[in-house]
């Protein structure tokens, strides 16, 4: 469970990201490459970041620590991002942390099933970078 606790390096001083200094994103992803893309681009953001493996994980962290914001992986071991995204929710405690799909499912009934199972938003692999961040900051009200 040391995973639950992972977190990247605080964002570096000369980073620009008004607004962002507080919140903490959680990343959700099986790939270690795509966790570490992400990472860095949020922590150069000003984003603190939790990383989770898999769904099951992403449960427990988000009951945890609250992230002010998810970005969840599809196709992950354990539970996939749907369930994942479907069980926080129906938790009362989970239900309104914005959640964004970044994931390779391309297929529109990919996104329609995604948005159903409660998604704020579905990106598709390889996210652009900006647009990733203006997502983000559009959920986080920045």
């Amino acid at each position: 469970m040391r995973r639950l606790f992972r977190k990247s390096n605080p964002p570096d001083q000369n980073a620009s990201a008004p607004a962002a200094d507080t919140a903490t994103v959680l990343v959700v992803d099986d790939s270690p490459t795509e966790t570490h893309i992400l990472s860095t681009l949020l922590t150069k953001a000003g984003y603190r970041v939790v990383t989770a493996v898999n769904g099951q994980e992403a449960i427990e962290v988000t009951r945890l620590i609250h992230p002010d914001l998810i970005l969840m992986d599809v196709i992950m071991p354990v539970l996939n991002g749907f369930q994942a995204t479907r069980m926080l929710r129906r938790d009362a405690e989970t239900a309104e942390i914005p959640i964004i799909m970044v994931t390779t499912k391309d297929m529109q009934t990919d996104q329609a099933w995604g948005l159903r199972q409660g998604a704020n938003d579905y990106l598709i692999k390889p996210v652009d970078r900006d647009l990733l961040l203006e997502r983000i900051r559009a959920l986080l009200g920045a």
